[in-house]
């Protein structure tokens, strides 16, 4: 469904993304894991081109962007993969003079066009799926920050698309209300939702994650399913990042 070839990323002098290849099946979860500015974000941001790679190349369902460099892109070939993303942030980005399910509804009315009443149907079932039905009149001020970010789950997953890109869901979380943003990612996972998701949370990437790739200083050093990489890694690298981790999230 989803596959880069050959992705590289520079900032300047400074190589952030280094030959990355990776493919996603539909239906699959895909962990990118690996130490701060290992280029998880960039990779996250790459996919639906918020970030423009320097080459490579990008296929998402029927759309393919070849990437050369000092090669602009077409507006309308960015769109061609932007349009199938949905992306979830670190810090939430609701809009903060909109209630939670105004801010669902947003992208239906502005984008498609949706009538309001249409809109608000759809919008109140998917707040539903994260479980913030409750909390469809509330204004993001008055919400907790795991109750921002599933509403901000389900704004993303109002355009329907192809994959749900999540960066870094839990980091901006104390862990009682990470843990309400895990058991709704890995309902979505459960009910086959495609996601990649650039996570430094361990026990977010084990619990709904079908593969992972561990990136350090932009390359991939090990990729694999997800129960192979945390229990028994291949590389030395892999293991004593995984034993750290846990070991650091044990003490929480």
């Amino acid at each position: 469904m989803i596959e880069l070839s050959h992705i590289s990323k520079s900032f300047g002098e400074t190589l952030v993304l280094d030959d990355v290849s990776m493919v996603v099946a539909e239906g699959s979860v895909t962990a990118l894991v690996g130490p701060s500015g290992g280029g998880k974000s960039t990779l996250l941001r790459c996919i639906n081109l918020l970030e423009i790679p320097d080459s490579g190349t990008i296929r998402m369902g029927d759309a393919l962007v070849t990437l050369h460099p000092g090669q602009k892109l077409r507006w309308d070939a960015i769109q061609s993969v932007r349009r199938q993303t949905g992306m979830v942030f670190q810090n939430f980005q609701l809009f903060p003079h909109r209630t939670a399910l105004e801010n669902v509804m947003e992208g239906l009315m502005t984008v498609l066009r949706w009538p309001r009443e249409k809109a608000a149907a759809h919008g109140r079932e998917l707040l539903a799926k994260v479980d913030m039905e409750h909390k469809a009149d509330a204004w993001p001020a008055t919400l907790s920050g795991g109750q921002q970010q599933r509403v901000a789950i389900a704004r993303a997953l109002a355009m329907s698309p192809r994959v749900l890109l999540c960066d870094e869901p839990t980091s901006a979380l104390d862990p009682e209300l990470a843990a309400e943003v895990v058991d709704v990612l890995g309902k979505l996972a459960r009910e086959g939702t495609t996601m990649i998701i650039a996570t430094h949370d361990l026990r977010l990437a084990s619990s709904v994650s079908h593969d992972v790739l561990f990136l350090e200083a932009g390359k991939v050093m090990e990729a694999g399913p997800a129960e192979r990489i945390f229990r028994t890694p291949e590389h030395e690298r892999t293991r004593r990042f995984v034993s750290s981790i846990t070991a650091a999230q044990q003490a929480t």
